[in-house]
């Protein structure tokens, strides 16, 4: 347990704004071992790309015994601190879950607030769920709250960064480490969101968005790359199969 403390705190000095720490998400111990030897100090995974290997969808749905049976062949593959993208937490109590991620040898979590029915939980039930896991921990564990605003609320841009605010400012305040507005990819509204929300921020990176550097400058202290390496992945594996040419057949 003193080695999962120690990992932990390594973890959260790690979100410095303007410093970020980079996360090329894996999905298994290959990937991880991949990351890790291609020098970053910190492999975190990715739920959709652990349930899509696992053959489940990425709704919450993934049977704990599953979820955390990959997250401990990851956490064996490499002497680096793990954080893991855990969902919702797959209708587990605060003691049940937090003693599968250490059980699992991650000292590090996503927990997202979408309910997967088309809303968001309220904010105060959420709040109250991540203050709940940070209490009955046995260890310090670093915990980021994943705020679904903008990729399941259909309002306006602007009424989904008030509401990202406020749920992050809840968040932090509960205990969280870090808040994660995934989706949340302008520029502009990325700097007020870290001016404001009174803690470190993740963002997801985008291929086709603001550098790391830009992200830096806008005051980020972690980027996650969620499923984008495993849709590189899957995409690379595509191309390499069409060169092999058309060799289907029909079974009667």
């Amino acid at each position: 347990m003193g080695d999962l403390a120690t990992q932990a705190a390594e973890l959260k000095s790690r979100h410095v704004p303007g410093s970020p720490l980079v996360l090329p998400n894996a999905w298994d111990a290959a990937t991880a071992r991949l990351v890790h030897g291609l020098g970053f100090p910190v492999v975190a995974t990715s739920s959709y790309a652990v349930a899509a290997a696992a053959g489940y969808p990425d709704d919450n749905s993934m049977p704990p015994s599953v979820a955390f049976a990959g997250l401990a062949a990851i956490a064996a593959a490499t002497p680096a601190p793990v954080t893991a993208d855990l969902e919702a937490g797959y209708g587990l109590s605060a003691v049940e879950f937090t003693e599968a991620l250490f059980d699992a040898g991650a000292v590090g979590c996503n927990l997202e607030d979408g309910d997967h029915h088309g809303g968001l939980k309220p904010v105060e039930r959420q709040a109250e769920w991540l203050a709940e896991l940070k209490a009955v921990a046995r260890t310090p564990f670093v915990l980021n709250a994943r705020i679904d605003c903008f990729i399941l609320d259909a309002g306006a841009p602007q009424r989904d960064l008030a509401e990202a605010i406020e749920r992050g400012r809840a968040y932090l305040a509960a205990g969280a480490d870090c808040v994660y507005p995934i989706g949340l990819r302008d520029p502009v509204q990325i700097k007020e969101f870290t001016a404001a929300v009174g803690g470190p921020v993740n963002v997801h990176y985008y291929f086709d968005g603001p550098s790391v550097p830009e992200l830096a400058a806008l005051g980020v202290a972690r980027i996650s790359l969620g499923a984008g390496l495993f849709a590189v992945a899957q995409r690379a594996i595509k191309d390499a199969v069409a060169t092999l040419g058309d060799h289907s057949s029909t079974v009667d």
